[in-house]
């Protein structure tokens, strides 16, 4: 009789070939498709955050700088600490580089998915524009359309509950403070509910107050947590200097390497990079859409413009920081455990010993922050299934979840994420590559006036 756990691996694996041919198929093909413009005008990206271009009377409820901290939020937090720590524990440092290259692919389908997200969203008669993959899906797709998108977001209650976020930081928790050994003795399991039950109340404080509430604290946490992880970074990078450009080489060496890969020879390499980079940056996915759809913009290029930033913060410039922290303090070679430990075991020999408890405040602010800006995607998908006042009762799902979550075992969180963000992949890239026509005509006739 086989376990839930295998039953869940099996199914992973069934899906791992729809999300390559998708997601980096797919995204080769947009990249090609849209003559590479989008990348040409990346300082335009960048312009279009500050502020230069917004107008106070475009219709929308968040700002671009707003719309891409919340998205930001979400996808930078344990995926990029834990989750390259998990992709280097199975694949060597190797899998980096097929990080990398999801990422510059992802570049490119974010565009075409958030400038989609505001040229179908559509008003529902509450008065506030809604946009995101559920609508370009029901709208641009003949026939189909309305089923692909309720199987979205049927894979979206679940793909975004908080399972991954809570169980590491539980984990870093109980790592870092070892209560049992320092206060009294409760056990584990009571310790993690006991944790479990705090992140609820905090995370509950914040998602009730809608969608300004979460946008507001996301975009006060993200510039604080991205900055102080990039200063501590740096400082183990340069305490290790000698080991950065072996460290490059190692990883362009190892991403062709056979005898790196554990599961499955090079294709299990390759797999399990884009597994951890599609965790990381969620491109194909469809969950940053959700909220560039509420952006305050006429101009569907510009949001996704603003989305292409996304995938480069999250994975070429986060997700690098942490695989070259484990890398040049060895602590991937001495790492016994699969998870976060392998990123504690870096901080802490590079830092006066003190570094696994400044990581673990920064993976507090990590985890809150995907915690709030996570619960916003099931509202939105139930929503869309149901009605705007059933999708809010997602809230106390979610809530609910995130005790679960604390107590459940990381190998089995981390596949139904995986199954979750396969199967919301599959819809999501078929309505993009069908409706990308659409996008590079508005793309041509933009680029023209700037």
């Amino acid at each position: 009789m086989k376990s839930f756990q295998e039953y869940l691996s099996y199914l992973v694996s069934s899906t791992e070939w729809v999300m390559l041919l998708l997601i980096i198929g797919g995204g080769i093909f947009l990249m090609i498709y849209s003559g590479f413009k989008p990348y040409k005008y990346f300082k335009h990206a960048i312009d279009l955050v500050s502020g230069k271009y917004s107008k106070a009377d475009d219709p929308g409820e968040v700002s671009h700088l707003e719309a891409l901290s919340s998205a930001v939020a979400a996808t930078v937090g344990l995926g990029n600490i834990s989750g390259v720590a998990i992709a280097i524990y199975y694949g060597g440092p190797g899998v980096v580089f097929w990080m990398w290259l999801t990422a510059i692919i992802g570049m490119c389908i974010k565009f075409y998915s958030a400038s989609l997200a505001i040229l179908f969203r559509k008003d529902l008669g509450n008065g506030i524009l809604q946009g995101g993959p559920m609508y370009y899906i029901s709208e641009g797709l003949p026939k189909v359309g309305k089923g692909l998108a309720a199987f979205f977001c049927l894979a979206g209650l679940v793909g975004v509950l908080p399972a991954f976020t809570t169980n590491q930081f539980t984990q870093t928790l109980m790592e870092v403070v070892r209560p049992d050994e320092t206060l009294l003795n409760l056990g584990e399991f009571n310790w993690r509910l006991i944790i479990g039950i705090t992140l609820s109340i905090i995370t509950s404080l914040v998602i009730f107050g809608g969608l300004k509430k979460i946008v507001q604290v996301a975009t006060a946490i993200v510039p604080f947590m991205v900055g102080i992880y990039f200063i501590a970074a740096l400082y183990i990078m340069s305490a290790n200097y000698t080991e950065i450009i072996p460290s490059f080489r190692l990883i362009f060496s190892e991403a062709f390497n056979l005898k790196t890969a554990i599961q499955g020879g090079l294709w299990g390499l390759i797999i399990i990079g884009i597994r951890r980079a599609v965790f990381s940056n969620e491109s194909g996915v469809g969950l940053a859409p959700m909220y560039h759809g509420q952006s305050k913009t006429k101009e569907p290029i510009r949001e996704g413009l603003v989305a292409m930033l996304g995938p480069f913060i999250d994975t070429i410039i986060v997700c690098t920081l942490t695989a070259l922290i484990i890398i040049v303090s060895k602590s991937y070679l001495l790492a016994e455990t699969n998870g976060i430990t392998m990123t504690l075991i870096a901080f802490k020999h590079s830092l006066f010993g003190v570094g696994d408890i400044l990581l673990m405040v920064l993976v507090a602010a990590f985890a809150l922050s995907t915690l709030f800006t996570y619960s916003y995607y099931g509202t939105k998908c139930l929503s869309f299934l149901t009605d705007f006042k059933i999708g809010k009762w997602y809230n106390v799902i979610y809530i609910l979840s995130i005790t679960f979550a604390a107590l459940a075992s990381v190998d089995v969180v981390i596949g139904l994420i995986d199954l979750s963000f396969a199967l919301m992949s599959i819809p999501n890239m078929i309505a993009i590559i069908y409706l990308s026509p659409r996008i590079k005509e508005a793309m041509n006739n933009y680029f023209k006036t700037i």
